[in-house]
């Protein structure tokens, strides 16, 4: 069985000497002292104290003081509330934003680290939106590496593509010496010379997300935008079938058939026709 003993809350003498003369337990409502205290300091003597320091005979100012201290915290609280109501207009929040860039996230950790003095870290993360797996995923990048997104350090991501691989691997799939190799031997290729060991699915991948495009050329000639043209009769006969369904549901079937060669002359005697100029 365990005990779990609650920390015992000390006052300064002074407080309950104040107390005990005004025999008034209200006199700090913001020291939130218990009931139960107040009274066994009316019921009991006040004890024997040996102090260093100047005893304040006057509580006035002591009060004072305290206004005086109240005044300069309400100051930069007033200041703090106007930057929160801010960032809460704009939309901004940590929570459902990155950071890429090292030198924003280096930011944050100072001042994370400056405001350690006065707040713990829990309450700390709480204002700022930023959970603690990401503050400390931070902290826990190393200098020489940074903290930028897509780091290239191979202590941390040792397969992951360095700028020098991604530049050589957007130069060969946009290059016009490779654009009939296909993507998985083009990859091979890479290994095999040595310039780039990745596989032909992060060679898609990153030309799906990144849009690079391969040249293409041609390799099939263009269609002939003429169709056929007889040059004597009889050479090519054209033949179109139509099916009819009459009335008594019987299917008639009506062919029509045409020499190309006469296709060709009404085409001309058309074109005379509209553009009598024509020959």
């Amino acid at each position: 069985m365990q005990l779990h003993h609650s920390s015992r809350r000390a006052y300064d003498h002074r407080t309950r000497e104040h107390i005990c003369r005004t025999r008034n337990p209200n006199v700090f409502p913001e020291l939130r002292i218990p009931r139960s205290t107040t009274t066994s300091w009316l019921r009991r003597p006040l004890p024997t104290v040996v102090s260093c320091q100047r005893r304040l005979e006057d509580v006035a100012v002591l009060r004072e003081q305290v206004d005086k201290l109240e005044t300069r915290v309400r100051r930069p609280a007033a200041v703090v509330s106007l930057q929160q109501a801010l960032l809460r207009v704009s939309g901004f929040s940590l929570e459902n934003a990155r950071l890429p860039t090292g030198a924003a996230k280096a930011s944050v950790l100072r001042a994370v680290a400056r405001a350690r003095n006065a707040l713990p870290l829990g309450a700390i993360l709480r204002v700022l939106c930023l959970s603690p797996a990401r503050y400390h995923r931070w902290m826990r990048a190393e200098p020489e590496c940074g903290v930028d997104d897509r780091s290239s350090c191979p202590r941390t991501s040792p397969a992951q593509l360095t700028p020098e691989e991604v530049s050589a691997i957007k130069e060969m799939v946009t290059s016009n010496n490779y654009r009939h190799t296909p993507m998985t031997a083009l990859a091979r290729y890479a290994q095999r010379i040595g310039r780039v060991f990745a596989s032909a699915s992060t060679w898609s991948k990153l030309a799906r997300e990144r849009g690079w495009r391969r040249p293409r050329t041609r390799v099939y000639p263009a269609k002939p935008k003429i169709g056929v043209r007889a040059t004597w009769p009889n050479e090519y006969w054209h033949i179109d079938v139509t099916v009819i369904r009459i009335v008594t549901g019987v299917k008639v079937h009506l062919h029509a058939v045409i020499d190309n060669f006469c296709r060709r002359i009404l085409a001309w005697r058309l074109a005379e026709r509209l553009d009598p100029t024509t020959t």
